[in-house]
């Protein structure tokens, strides 16, 4: 029965150039028998086949549900995923990203009817104590089981009952690929370079990435999965290094850019233009007489080693923001991104990159590939895929939310259920989400729909979700549970108690319960109205007499810490480290709504301040000027700099006469501290903050400061922080201070 199921199933897939989906649901055994004789009748060998699962059941490559993103780049004639332990969705985007037309997505699943009543190892990481797995809800399995039988192209088997539910059959039309490709009138790449191509969509690609010909010059490939911008890198870097460039490849794994090097190999080999033998059949090391492709892993080639004239980075929205602002140091560089994010890498690319990328010295040319290569348009597996995992949802169309204002909107509690049963209003929901933050990634629709401490506010005009904002209950935590906390247990939900605990060893700081605030977002055409401060605002109506804090956490840019700032949020962190996926360091800010939660706002921010001046001497001393002058503002308390009559003229000296910094660095640095975050007369400029910050707080050599502010030389810039001081002398300095200022006035 289930050969002449599979059998069909390849048959209809093969010639449709599509995918399909075969479910063998029940028992792990049952399903992996069925998963080798579904491999044996569709004739796939073991070499083009993936199982992802928790053990190497089968005679082919194997990778753990954990490992899924080693499917990125990759192109598989089938992928077994096995969701009995763990129905992770990132890695069943990422499955299905990897099958080529006329493969198959074989998934082995839990009785279908039970399978949305199981909790498994996902489900625990969405219990956040003081709630467990058995609070965690199966709204997702139950939407993802009705796709499973309402679309196209996907087999259902009971491999217990040895029964068919679906034999997933569309008896399509045969598949005839299109292959006539204009070569453009001004290319300079050899014209075999576009006949490979297999769309017009890709030879427009190719033809973009002419210009990494040129220094200075930044390309963005973009596409959904099976577009070909992988091979299209490939084409271009092969022409490149034809004409004597040498081109550097880069991407999470090797395995991640085998495509590019596939595609190059081939070109190259095409031109007679291979020096020597490629050293295996994947070669990471081509060369022509003057030009080289080469890869490295992203981690190896921030540094740009042996200086290559160009870098093409592969699945740049895999990569931390950081990472690819190195690649912007190289002469000219290209960037192949996903769109919809079957990596679950989110969206660091688009969201946090770009503007980076905008605000270099490379002129940015876009190629976007509409056009699948990898299957036919159409594809019922890409369009059931989309929708399970709302890769595609949007936000309502600008028109219906353009009049929003905060007069205009009706706040709303979303719950699950409600969601569930109005697909229009979650896909508006998750849409906003996707698009308004680098984070929201396809596990995060299973986060909405079942985690028990998350929960769902929007702003709601004419119908349509204009604003949105997702919630995390934490805190409440059992004193034991804290302890451990103190000890170095990490608690899996409970972010803000987490960090005040184990990083700032405030063993009562999982106590008090609040609301942080995972994501907020607002509809780009309603933006600069109000609306995400309104969304607060009733928010904090609604929870303030039931939790004791509102918090956040996010990656710090200024206007981020302004908007928080300015709706009575207060810093109390800054991390030490750098957000791997926005590339900035991470606030922490509070607004409390009891007298629990003002005690433990006001304890962290007066830690903070007390903390803040080391820390930018250290960790901190690459963070951006602005960043910290953002963060330090909002606290806005008394702070004693405590300097000694000898370091009051020491510090007047350099301000009004010959004294220099580097003879005591210490006074200068709590009186810069002081500047920020009390009220005082001292008014400085922009412009002198940021000296205050560059070298006052955070030590940075001379050289390096004046360059950053735009001095025309380091005496200049020496000049002008003495004379920033000038003020805070005056407005905080004691009898010995002034004295010492008056000798120079």
């Amino acid at each position: 029965m289930l050969a002449e199921v599979t059998t069909a199933l390849r048959r209809d897939a093969q010639r449709a150039d599509e995918r399909r989906v075969l479910v063998l649901a029940g028992t792990a055994s049952s399903g992996y028998d069925g998963a080798r004789a579904v491999l044996d009748a569709a004739e796939i060998p073991a070499t083009a086949a993936t199982l992802v699962g928790p053990d190497p059941t089968l005679d082919c490559e194997h990778l753990p549900i954990g490992h899924s993103g080693d499917l990125l780049g990759t192109t598989r004639e089938a992928v077994v995923l096995d969701v009995h332990e763990e129905c992770r969705p990132n890695a069943l985007g990422r499955a299905v990203g990897a099958v080529d037309g006329g493969g198959l997505l074989v998934l082995l699943t839990p009785s279908l009817a039970e399978w949305p009543d199981r909790r498994d190892a996902f489900d625990e990481t969405l219990a956040a104590p003081p709630a467990d797995v058995a609070d965690v809800t199966g709204h997702f399995r139950t939407r993802l089981v009705e796709t499973l039988r309402a679309h196209p192209g996907i087999a259902i088997v009971d491999v217990d009952a040895g029964t068919v539910e679906r034999d997933g059959l569309t008896d399509p039309d045969p598949h005839r690929p299109d292959h006539d490709v204009t070569v453009p009138s001004d290319a300079t790449f050899p014209s075999s370079v576009y006949t490979a191509c297999l769309t017009e969509d890709q030879a427009r690609a190719v033809h973009a990435l002419e210009v990494l010909r040129d220094d200075e010059q930044a390309v963005v490939v973009e596409s959904d999965r099976g577009r070909g911008k992988s091979s299209a890198c490939g084409f271009a870097a092969a022409a490149l290094a034809m004409a004597g460039r040498d081109i550097l490849v880069t991407a999470p794994d090797y395995r991640n850019a085998a495509t590019v090097f596939e595609r190059a190999h081939e070109t190259l080999d095409e031109n007679d233009a291979l020096v020597g033998t490629p050293s295996d059949e994947s070669p990471r090391d081509l060369r022509t007489a003057e030009g080289r492709v080469r890869f490295e892993r992203a981690a190896d080639a921030t540094a740009l080693p042996g200086d290559p004239d160009v870098v093409i980075v592969d699945e740049a929205a895999a990569l931390p923001v950081g990472v690819l602002a190195s690649f912007l140091d190289a002469p000219a560089v290209a960037f192949a991104t996903t769109i919809h994010g079957y990596e679950g890498a989110g969206r660091g690319f688009s969201v946090r990159f770009r503007d980076r990328l905008t605000e270099s010295d490379h002129e940015v040319t876009e190629a976007h590939l509409d056009d699948p290569i990898r299957y036919a348009a159409g594809d019922p597996v890409e369009v059931w895929g989309f929708r399970a995992l709302l890769l595609d949802a949007r936000p309502p169309v600008a028109e219906l939310v353009a009049d929003a204002t905060p007069e205009t909107v009706e706040y709303a509690a979303l719950s699950p259920t409600e969601l569930l049963a109005d697909e229009n209003r979650l896909r508006e929901v998750f849409g906003l989400l996707v698009l308004a933050h680098y984070r929201t990634e396809p596990d995060d629709v299973a986060r909405l729909l079942d985690a028990p401490n998350v929960s769902v506010r929007a702003l709601v005009h004419d119908g349509h979700v204009v604003s949105v904002a997702l919630l995390a209950r934490e805190g409440g935590l059992e004193s034991e549970t804290r302890a451990a906390m103190c000890d170095g247990s990490r608690i899996r939900g409970n972010m803000l108690p987490d960090v005040l605990t184990t990083q700032l060893r405030d063993e009562a700081a999982g106590n008090p319960v609040g609301m942080r605030v995972l994501r907020i977002a607002t509809h780009h055409a309603a933006r600069s109205r109000g609306l995400g401060s309104a969304l607060l605002e009733a928010m904090r109506a609604e929870f303030a007499d039931d939790v004791d804090w509102l918090g956040v956490g996010y990656g710090a840019t200024p206007s981020l810490v302004d908007f928080w700032a300015t709706n009575g949020y207060t810093p109390v962190h800054l991390s030490t480290t750098r957000n791997d996926t926005s590339g900035e360091y991470s606030a922490l800010m509070l607004d409390p709504t009891s007298e629990a939660g003002r005690a433990l706002a006001d304890r962290h921010a007066a830690q903070f301040v007390a903390r803040i001046g080391a820390v930018l001497a250290d960790p901190l001393r690459d963070a951006d000027a602005d960043v910290v002058r953002a963060v330090l503002g909002p606290l806005s308390r008394e702070y004693d700099p405590h300097l000694a009559d000898w370091e009051w003229r020491q510090v007047a000296s350099a301000a009004f006469g010959p004294g220099l910094f580097d003879m005591a660095p210490g006074p200068y640095r709590r009186l810069a501290v002081a500047y920020f975050v009390t009220d005082t007369d001292a008014d400085l400029t922009d412009r002198q903050e940021r000296l205050l910050v560059r070298k006052g707080l955070q030590g940075r050599p001379w050289d390096a400061v004046a360059a950053a502010s735009s001095y025309p030389s380091t005496a200049e810039c020496m000049r002008a922080f003495g004379t920033a001081f000038e003020p805070l002398v005056d407005a905080f300095g004691n009898d010995a201070a002034l004295t010492e200022a008056d000798r120079y006035r």
